[in-house]
């Protein structure tokens, strides 16, 4: 009778350190003030009173902060190989973006950072969403004062892949339920951060839905629900549904690539070297 054999512990690209840890809580920190000083500060505040200027400042500060993230991380352990295989699916997720052009929220993109942070980690996914947002920025002319914050929130987006439940156990069907829930629930998270970060720039004369620096917070909070409902729950939407059609369809032979890719590398297996014989 055969026993049952254990689960194999799966490799890690980058394993997260201390310095790694502290870094990323504060440029999360930094992030969450970014994304919603709107509702974290009184209409009599400074910041408010130079609502045209805060996105600005939080973008300069965001992109110092994920600079210091990566280098961070670099620094616990992201070597040769796990520099390989970030620059192969930044690479594959950049050219990925352009596909639908972001038309009702086609963006194949999505489904890659979930599954790739899902198999490499949190630590690695925090950076292959930010890198690759960066790539797809360069590649498409996308560049402005909102690439920092969707670097984040991308970063974010694949990080949150990486913390699951049930690495090393949970495999086939239930797996991927799992992924394309998150991928579904993620895809409006990311939506709904990234409207914080334009919605701010609108002029509050130019229509009853924009930010209104002197409003109180909850009117500010039902103006900014109701710029979603209105601006971007279908793209969303699209986006959502795409991600967990892709993910259902060609998520198993994805994660198969990516395991495959990941025990091959071996990652957390010291490189040692022989001594010359003589």
């Amino acid at each position: 009778m055969d026993t049952p054999t254990k689960p194999q512990r799966q490799a890690r690209a980058v394993r997260l350190g201390p310095r790694s840890l502290a870094a990323l809580a504060l440029v999360s920190a930094v992030g969450v003030a970014g994304f919603g000083w709107p509702f974290l500060t009184p209409p009599t505040s400074r910041i408010s009173a130079h609502a045209q200027d805060a996105p600005w400042l939080f973008a300069g500060l965001l992109v110092l902060l994920v600079a210091v993230v990566a280098a961070a991380i670099s620094e616990s352990g992201l070597g040769p190989k796990a520099v390989a295989m970030l620059g192969v699916l930044a690479a594959t997720g950049a050219a990925l973006r352009p596909i639908g052009a972001g038309t009702a929220g086609i963006e194949p993109m999505f489904f890659l950072m979930v599954l790739s942070g899902r198999v490499l980690g949190p630590g690695f996914g925090f950076v292959l969403g930010s890198v690759t947002m960066f790539a797809s920025a360069l590649l498409t002319g996308g560049v402005g004062p909102w690439l920092p914050f969707q670097m984040l929130a991308m970063g974010w987006f694949a990080m949150g892949a990486g913390l699951l439940p049930g690495p090393d156990r949970l495999r086939g069907r239930a797996e991927l339920v799992l992924l394309a829930s998150y991928g579904f629930l993620a895809a409006f998270a990311y939506g709904t951060v990234m409207n914080l970060a334009g919605w701010p720039f609108m002029s509050a004369l130019a229509s009853n839905v924009a930010f209104d620096p002197h409003a109180a917070v909850a009117a500010n909070l039902a103006r900014f629900l109701t710029y979603c409902l209105a601006t971007s729950l279908g793209w969303d939407l699209g986006r959502a549904v795409v991600t967990v059609v892709l993910t259902l369809t060609l998520g198993p032979a994805v994660l198969r690539a990516l395991r495959r890719a990941t025990r091959r590398a071996a990652f957390e297996t010291p490189v040692t070297f022989d001594a010359p014989r003589t």
